[in-house]
């Protein structure tokens, strides 16, 4: 699927609820995981990036270096932050900021709810990178993009190349 890049309007846009987990939802989410592991050290899509305004998201932090907490490959429908505790700032990239990273507070502990592809109500209580990952995708889902998060011009950064790895650094 397509990455949709700033300044795309539809990146600022609110994702509307799904309402029913359905055969094209399931065939969105597979898409989306796809998408995402197509680019080197994605570890998270919101369904707007694909242009689609509908709340779902993906993450697997499992592979990413900065990971201490995963619970593997998520697909989370209409996720809801209900706890965010602590600070950490850290570096974060986006796929549809590409060549720039930002320096961005986030809480340290989140606890979100959804719905997982089974239609079950899911919660997942996490810490460190993955919460981060999984506050930056519900951001996206409200139109809220890393730009909109940083405190000055001082924390945008280039990307770098990270030379151990041939590929991108940071998130």
């Amino acid at each position: 699927m397509p990455i949709r890049r700033y300044p795309d309007p539809i990146l600022k846009e609110r994702a509307r609820p799904v309402e029913a987990v359905t055969p094209s939802l399931r065939r969105l989410a597979q898409a989306m995981v796809a998408t995402m592991r197509a680019h080197p050290r994605c570890v998270g899509l919101a369904a707007n990036q694909v242009g689609v305004l509908r709340r779902i998201i993906v993450l697997d932090t499992r592979a990413h270096p900065r990971t201490t907490v995963t619970h593997g490959l998520q697909v989370v429908i209409n996720p809801v932050l209900v706890v965010a505790e602590g600070e950490v700032t850290g570096r974060e990239g986006c796929l549809s900021l590409p060549g720039l990273t930002a320096a961005i507070a986030r809480a340290a502990r989140v606890v979100a709810r959804g719905v997982g592809l089974d239609g079950e109500a899911i919660e997942i209580a996490t810490a460190g990178f993955e919460a981060v990952v999984l506050q930056h995708e519900i951001d996206h889902l409200d139109g809220i993009l890393i730009l909109d998060r940083v405190r000055s011009e001082e924390d945008l950064f280039p990307r770098r190349r990270s030379p151990r790895l041939g590929q991108r650094g940071s998130q």
